[in-house]
C-alpha cells in the first residue's frame, strides 16, 4: 500500500476558516499525511482553503493557487486542492480561472478533504472533455446535514498558539446584510448544541488552551434555531464554570439581537473578559436602512450606553464600512463625529467591497473606488487620534497580560483582556523571562501609537495551570 502524500497547507480568511482549516488538517493527520511547512517544495500535495468573502480576498486567493498550481507545473508538488468559500462560491469560475487544479472542497464537504487529497480524479464529464478531470466535493448546506463528524470541531490541528483558540458556536447567517455574501455561501444559521460546545471547549483547555475565543456569523442569534432559550447568555455562564480557562473573549455580537440578559452575563462571569466586538457598519438612519441592519442610531447609542453603565471597564470594538452604495458625504461625516466623540477602544474600517449577487451591488449611485479610500482615510484618522490618545493616557496603570510570544527586540508580546489576538493593538514588555501562555503584572511606561509599551511590575502573577479545576 502506498505511503499517504505529504500535505502542504495555506489557510486564508477570517477565523472561522480558520476552525476549518484546523479541523480539515486534524482529518489529514488522522489519515496518516505528514504535514509539512507551507513551502510546497516539500510537499506531494498542496491544499488551500480560500476565503470568498471580498473581492480582495479573491484576487488573493486565486494568486495563492496560481502559484500553487505552478509549483506543479515544474514537478515540485504532484496535486492541487482548493477548498472553502470561494469554492462553494465560484467553483466552476475557478477552474476556468486556473487551470490545473485537481480537487475542489466545498465548506459544508470538508470531511472529504483526504479523498480529495488522496484519491486521482475520475473521468471528465463527457461535455467537458476539453478540461482535464476534476474530483469535485460540492454541495449544499442544509440543517440536517450539519451533524456528526460534518459538525464537530474537535480533534483539530490548531494552527494558533496553544494558549488561545477559537471556538465556532454557529454556521451560517440569518440575517440579510444587503452588502454580505455569507448567507449565500455558508447557508442560513445554525447553532452548535451546547453540549458539543463544552465538550470541544474542554479538550481546547486540556489541550493548553487559557483563553476561549467565542466566534460565529452571529453570535448574538446562538440558540434561536434550536429552542435553546437561554441562548448566548446561558453559553457564557456554561463556559465560565469550566475549569482551566481564564478568559472567554466573545466577537461578532449583532448590535440588533443584544439582549441585556448578555449585558449582564459579561458584567457578572468572571472568566469572560469585559470585551465585545459589535459590527456596527454605519451610524447614519438611511445607511442602516440600506444595508438592512435592523437597528436606528438612537437604538445603537441606547445600546452603547448599557454596555458602559453595566460593565464597568468594558472594552468595545467595532467595524464600518465607508463608501457603501449613496453614502453621501454628509452621511460619511455623521460616521466621523460619531467615532470621535464616543470613542471606541478599537475599530476597523473597510472599504464597501462591490459584490456581484448581493442587493447593494444592484444599488444606484454606487460610490467610486477613490472617494471610498479617501472615506476609509478620513474615519481612520479619526480613531487614531482617539486610540491615540487612550493609549497614551494608560501611562502608570497596572495590567494583567497573557503572553504571545517573543518580540523582535528582545522582550515578549502580550495582551490585556481588552485586546483580542490579530486584530487589536499589543503591548510589548521589556522581560525575556515570560513564557507565552503565562501571565504576567506589567506596568505601562508608555505607547507607540496604537500599542502600549510595559516593564514587569514588582510581583507577577504565576503561568496558569490549565490543568487547574
Amino acid at each position: 500500500m502506498p505511503h499517504p502524500p505529504s500535505v502542504s497547507f495555506v489557510s486564508l480568511g477570517c477565523p472561522k476558516n480558520l476552525v476549518d482549516s484546523e479541523k480539515m488538517l486534524g482529518l489529514l493527520a488522522e489519515a496518516g499525511c505528514p504535514i509539512v511547512s507551507a513551502d510546497a517544495a516539500e510537499a506531494d500535495v498542496v491544499v488551500i482553503n480560500t476565503c470568498g468573502f471580498l473581492s480582495a480576498a479573491r484576487e488573493e486567493a486565486v494568486e495563492v493557487i496560481r502559484d500553487a498550481v505552478a509549483q506543479k507545473r515544474r514537478g515540485r508538488v504532484r496535486r492541487v486542492v482548493v477548498a472553502g468559500c470561494l469554492v462553494q462560491r465560484d467553483g466552476e469560475e475557478l477552474l476556468r480561472l486556473v487551470p490545473g487544479i485537481d480537487a475542489l472542497v466545498g465548506v459544508h464537504q470538508r470531511e472529504d478533504v483526504v479523498r480529495a487529497v488522496m484519491e486521482p480524479p475520475g473521468p471528465a464529464p463527457r461535455a467537458r472533455k476539453a478540461r482535464p478531470p476534476v474530483s469535485l466535493f460540492l454541495g449544499d448546506y442544509h440543517p440536517a446535514s450539519w451533524t456528526g463528524d460534518n459538525r464537530s470541531d474537535q480533534a483539530r490541528l490548531r494552527l494558533t498558539p496553544t494558549h488561545y483558540a477559537y471556538v465556532r458556536m454557529s454556521e451560517g447567517c440569518n440575517q440579510k446584510c444587503t452588502f454580505c455574501t455569507i448567507p449565500s455561501i455558508r447557508g442560513p444559521m445554525h447553532s452548535k448544541p451546547l453540549a458539543e460546545i463544552l465538550d470541544e471547549a474542554r479538550e481546547l483547555i486540556d489541550d493548553g488552551a487559557v483563553e476561549l475565543i467565542l466566534i460565529g456569523q452571529d453570535t448574538t442569534s446562538y440558540g434561536r434555531d434550536v429552542g435553546y432559550d437561554a441562548g448566548l447568555a446561558g453559553l457564557l455562564r456554561e463556559l465560565n464554570r469550566l475549569g482551566g480557562v481564564e478568559w472567554v473573549r466573545l466577537m461578532y455580537a449583532y448590535p440588533a439581537d443584544f439582549t441585556d440578559e448578555m449585558i449582564d452575563a459579561i458584567a457578572d462571569c468572571d472568566r469572560v473578559v469585559k470585551y465585545v466586538d459589535l459590527p456596527l457598519q454605519h451610524i447614519n438612519d438611511r445607511v442602516l436602512k440600506a444595508m438592512h441592519r435592523r437597528v436606528t442610531r438612537r437604538e445603537t447609542e441606547a445600546l452603547l450606553d448599557r454596555l458602559r453603565r453595566r460593565i464597568p471597564g468594558v472594552h468595545i470594538r467595532t467595524t464600518f464600512i465607508a463608501g457603501f452604495p449613496g453614502e453621501t458625504d454628509a452621511e460619511c461625516d455623521e460616521l466621523r463625529r460619531f467615532i470621535a466623540d464616543f470613542g471606541f477602544e478599537a475599530v476597523g474600517v473597510f472599504p464597501y467591497s462591490h459584490e456581484p449577487g448581493t442587493p447593494a451591488a444592484r444599488m444606484k449611485h454606487q460610490t467610486p473606488p477613490e472617494i471610498i479610500s479617501a472615506r476609509v482615510d478620513q474615519l481612520m484618522r479619526a480613531q487614531q487620534e482617539v486610540a491615540f490618545r487612550r493609549a497614551a493616557a494608560r501611562q502608570g496603570e497596572r495590567l494583567r497580560v497573557l503572553v504571545d510570544g517573543p518580540d523582535d527586540d528582545g522582550g515578549v508580546i502580550a495582551r490585556h483582556a481588552g485586546q483580542a489576538p490579530e486584530v487589536d493593538s499589543v503591548v510589548f514588555v521589556q522581560a525575556d523571562d515570560l513564557t507565552p501562555g503565562s501571565f504576567a503584572d506589567v506596568r505601562c511606561t508608555g505607547s507607540r501609537g496604537y500599542d502600549l509599551l510595559a516593564r514587569p511590575a514588582a510581583t507577577s502573577l504565576p503561568a496558569v495551570n490549565s490543568s487547574r479545576i
